[in-house]
């Protein structure tokens, strides 16, 4: 079970927040200071926290740069009543992973939370599986059943970046810039390049695809999330999903 932190100093948000969390079937502890909130950490393990922003002594931004001045690389998803783009800028500058403003949605609340657990775990074991294909960050593997075989590194990369973040739409610049760097004199044609010897690597594979989104770039789709329909939802006209 993930052990969660809730950090605010309003008592109705904390029950509201440990009441939500626990129905979801993580284990939430509450703190309504940062000198709380480490006490805890000492104390227990602690897969993510939910940090507010205005509270006494230290304030959400303060103590998330403290965390990330001691290495401490817990996700945190900064939740606050401050809404102006400065203020969020200010949130992910400390460190923080992800922001949100209250009033909270509750469903988008557990989908960001599971969404960070989820990256976090891949970061530390460097091993991704998605269905019964398994990516071995260190070896630069891939491995579907019984068939494995060892990507050159940038093909890699690419992929795990992808699966990653399935349904995630990626542009070729930013899939550029992520894999071979901002300096890279590479154009995004290269992208393009590397993406079609992933498809005909992987064309027979179960588990995943690669999609291509007409006017922007590329997204993993999980094949068991494949809608059973061609028909095109409103509002796709421009942007179409086609795997080809």
């Amino acid at each position: 079970m993930f052990q969660l932190l809730i950090v605010d100093d309003d008592k109705n948000t904390r029950r509201f927040l440990r009441a939500l969390l626990s129905s979801a079937g993580y284990k939430a502890f509450v703190a309504d200071s940062a000198k709380m909130a480490l006490k805890i950490m000492d104390e227990s393990k602690i897969d993510l926290m939910i940090l507010d922003v205005m509270m006494p002594e230290m304030d959400g931004y303060a103590f998330s740069e403290l965390l990330r001045d001691c290495n401490n690389n817990i996700p945190i998803l900064m939740l606050s009543a401050k809404q102006l783009p400065r203020d969020v800028k200010r949130g992910f500058l400390s460190g923080t992973d992800d922001y949100m403003t209250k009033p909270v949605d509750e469903e988008e609340l557990l989908l960001r939370i599971k969404a960070l657990l989820r990256r976090s775990k891949i970061v530390s074991e460097h091993r991704l599986t998605v269905g019964n294909t398994t990516l071995n960050y260190d070896a630069l593997s891939v491995k579907t059943g019984s068939d494995e075989q060892i990507l050159p590194q940038k093909e890699f990369y690419l992929l795990y970046k992808l699966l990653s973040y399935p349904n995630q739409i990626f542009t070729r610049i930013q899939l550029m810039e992520d894999i071979w760097g901002p300096s890279s004199d590479s154009t995004d044609a290269t992208v393009s390049v590397h993406v079609n010897r992933l498809r005909n690597r992987f064309e027979n594979c179960p588990d995943f695809s690669i999609v291509t989104i007409r006017g922007l770039g590329y997204k993993a789709q999980i094949k068991e999330e494949f809608p059973f329909t061609s028909k095109p939802t409103q509002g796709t006209k421009n942007n179409q999903e086609v795997t080809l």
